[in-house]
């Protein structure tokens, strides 16, 4: 399992198929498809959010992979949840961070949000290989 963790680590994710689309396809609040504004993935409405929520029995969406102001977003009738927890994303987005939290009785989402601090002086990604260094 190691040899594996390692090698996504160490691979850009693919530019088509299934693992692209579920990385890279956002909401919008158009019905249907549409092509994505990042220019991989696709754009879907609250219809295609709710035809794969009733085809699969499920309540709810919980994503992430996109930055929101507030740190979180609720939309498509309440159905689809975009949770970012990087706060001023990239040293410039000024956006908050969130968590969310699900009580086990209800499994109503509780989000929490918070606020970029300072960090240390230390150049970007000065961590990165040694972060890897025990696989």
């Amino acid at each position: 399992i190691t040899a594996l963790v390692y090698r996504l680590f160490q691979q850009e994710p693919p530019d088509e198929g299934l693992m692209c689309e579920c990385l890279w396809s956002d909401p919008a609040p158009e019905p249907g498809r549409q092509a994505s504004k990042r220019g991989v993935g696709l754009q879907f409405g609250p219809d295609i959010t709710k035809e794969f929520l009733d085809k699969n029995g499920l309540e709810l969406v919980v994503r992430s992979h996109e930055v929101k102001e507030e740190g979180y977003e609720v939309i498509h009738d309440g159905r689809l949840v975009t949770v970012f927890s990087a706060p001023n994303y990239c040293d410039q987005m000024g956006n908050k961070g969130a968590f969310v939290r699900f009580n086990g009785k209800d499994m109503v989402p509780h989000f929490t949000t918070f606020e970029a601090v300072p960090h240390p002086d230390v150049k970007p990604m000065a961590y990165a290989s040694s972060f890897l260094s025990w696989m």
